[in-house]
């Protein structure tokens, strides 16, 4: 029981998410409907790749990308790799796998350069990176492919939109670098000779190879949308416990268990009738602050979804969900992501990356919340 109050008390999203699922069963009792709502899709590659990233950890498989940012050698110059490694692959790959992905990068390289300082508010600016860029494409952020499912626009109308505010968000990033630098804009960071880990073992190259095709299946489950997804999180889980079963107690599972409290939460509250009616009538004309403000509770995929039916302005209801994440930690399931991948290497820094955290993306969101509510008005 000790413990599971002091996992409690260390991992405050947990908390919060356990507190908001148990209120919303109250104000919707549990039916087997629940089980349908719930996104098992997402649970799935996010269980997926959560494992399979464990498995580069544990196999280095990130040592050539290491090995190359050494070569950079100024701050300025790392943390604009990887803030924009974030921004252009979360167009691709969405934008909790490219946090998954580049946030243990960035801890470990800064780690081992002594640059501890600068974590923080850079993996901020990642997150940023992660939230602005995703918006770019329909498939870069589950409430853009439910969006763009829903509006039946074409995909270079849907880019048409999303354009200005993405590239905006990329010119502001670069501002924001700078500004983290300005003292000492050639800021060196030396490497220490093991930065990159142990070399590659050559009884181990199966594992590598196995993992590396793992993660190739991962990528094409996500951009194919394919519905036989849930195929890949099989072929992932026999090939780990066959492979290297060890790798499977190291997968996040508090994290898992945070997004599956949210979706419950998500599907209670939208199935109460009451709730419903209210929202039907206050969201329509106001879908971009409700998009913006409603996320901070349930987070911007299950806000989308919650608030679609009751939305004339889909343009609107998109440039809301895609904002919310500049807010609060709750405001984008990949900030939690984010959160939970910093406390894990840091357990006792929580309430230090949700202070860091907030001040970074609130400073953004002042900046572009007003343009957007601007372009808010051209619909799909």
């Amino acid at each position: 029981m000790q413990k599971i109050i002091a996992l409690f008390k260390k991992d405050i999203m947990l908390s919060v998410s356990i507190l908001a699922a148990i209120i919303a069963l109250f104000i919707t009792p549990p039916s087997k409907a629940l089980l349908y709502d719930i996104d098992w899709h997402t649970l799935a590659t996010l269980f997926m790749m959560l494992t399979v990233l464990e498995g580069f950890k544990k196999e280095n498989i990130f040592r050539p990308v290491i090995k190359l940012t050494e070569k950079i050698g100024t701050m300025v110059g790392l943390s604009f790799f990887f803030v924009f490694a974030v921004f252009f692959s979360s167009m691709f790959v969405t934008n909790d796998v490219s946090l998954i992905i580049f946030v243990p990068l960035t801890i470990l390289l800064f780690r081992a350069g002594d640059k501890e300082k600068y974590i923080l508010p850079v993996i901020s600016m990642e997150n940023i990176a992660a939230v602005r860029g995703s918006m770019l494409t329909p498939f870069g952020s589950p409430q853009n492919l439910f969006i763009f499912g829903q509006s039946g626009v074409s995909t270079g109308r849907f880019f048409l939109h999303t354009l200005p505010l993405c590239a905006f968000s990329g010119v502001l990033l670069c501002g924001f670098i700078t500004f983290l630098y300005r003292k000492n804009l050639k800021e060196k960071i030396d490497f220490n000779k093991d930065s990159a880990g142990e070399d590659w073992q050559k009884n181990r190259r199966a594992q590598r190879i196995i993992y590396l095709v793992l993660f190739t299946l991962i990528i094409w489950t996500i951009v194919s949308r394919t519905k036989y997804w849930y195929i890949s999180a099989l072929i992932v889980l026999i090939s780990v416990l066959i492979s290297d079963r060890k790798t499977l107690l190291k997968t996040d599972y508090v994290l898992l268990v945070t997004f599956l409290c949210f979706f419950i939460f998500s599907s209670s509250v939208t199935a109460n009738s009451a709730i419903s009616s209210f929202l039907k009538n206050a969201v329509a004309g106001r879908e971009y602050w409700w998009g913006i403000l409603l996320s901070q509770l349930i987070s911007n995929v299950p806000a989308a979804i919650v608030l679609y039916p009751f939305t004339k302005n889909l343009s609107a209801l998109l440039y809301g969900v895609d904002t919310a994440g500049l807010c609060t930690l709750i405001g984008s399931l990949a900030s939690v992501i984010n959160y939970r991948i910093y406390v894990r290497e840091y357990p006792k820094n929580g309430m230090k990356f949700i202070k860091v955290f907030t001040f970074v993306s609130l400073a953004f969101f002042a900046i572009v919340v007003i343009p957007g509510y601007i372009l808010s008005g051209w619909r799909l």
